[in-house]
């Protein structure tokens, strides 16, 4: 790839990566009730169920779900009955105590912990079939025609738009974190962020069974 393409690819990567969905939120959410370390735990996740499409649109995984009406409705409504779950955990979720606003921080965890948070962010990527279409369809207009091992350059983009990506996400958590350790009036509206965030969430899961499987 010329040096020009090689900018333009991680330039527009970096631009789609800023654009709020549900991974930004989902890291958001968690670094302002618990922290940058939850908060970059949550990148993680995300990032780690990102390899899941990397690797099976470069296998050509994501071609055969694109074309199969039944792959994609499976993953879909998989996909869109997980983002409901976690939009229903984060409505349920206990305010933060007197003495986490006190010490200017909200320490509440899951109950999972830092696991919890891990393996939550990478289903909610992992089980999106919206992230294999868009894979299958940005990636290889980057590709030249003449590269013998298109699978090859196929993964090693991919791999660079989520090392990208996962730093897009680490800079979304420490500045929530660092907003939510500083202002007084967002700790005492945590609670009630985390549920505006859980009705987004399921909202993102409504929309994502909606979504019709597009044409091959």
């Amino acid at each position: 790839m010329a040096t020009d393409q090689l900018l333009l690819f991680v330039a527009a990567g970096l631009l789609l990566n800023l654009t709020p969905g549900p991974d930004v939120l989902y890291v958001v959410a968690n670094a302002l009730r618990a922290g940058t370390r939850a908060g970059v735990v949550a990148a993680l996740g995300i990032a780690t169920g990102c390899f899941v499409h990397i690797f099976a649109a470069a296998l050509g995984v994501s071609a055969l779900m694109a074309a199969s009406a039944t792959a994609f409705t499976l993953l879909k409504w998989a996909g869109a009955a997980y983002l409901v779950y976690v939009g229903l955990r984060m409505l349920r979720s206990r305010a933060p105590s007197a003495m986490d606003l006190e010490a200017g921080r909200a320490d509440s965890m899951p109950a999972g912990g830092l696991k919890d948070i891990f393996f939550r962010g990478f289903w909610t990527n992992a089980l999106n079939p919206k992230v294999a279409l868009f894979f299958l369809a940005f990636v290889p207009q980057f590709i030249a025609p003449a590269v013998e091992h298109k699978a090859l350059a196929f993964l090693l983009l991919g791999l660079l738009f989520n090392f990208n990506g996962l730093w897009v996400n680490i800079g979304w958590a420490v500045a929530a974190a660092w907003l939510a350790a500083r202002a007084g009036a967002v700790q005492r509206s945590l609670h009630r962020l985390e549920r505006v965030a859980g009705v987004l969430f399921i909202g993102f899961g409504l929309k994502l069974a909606l979504t019709d499987n597009p044409n091959p």
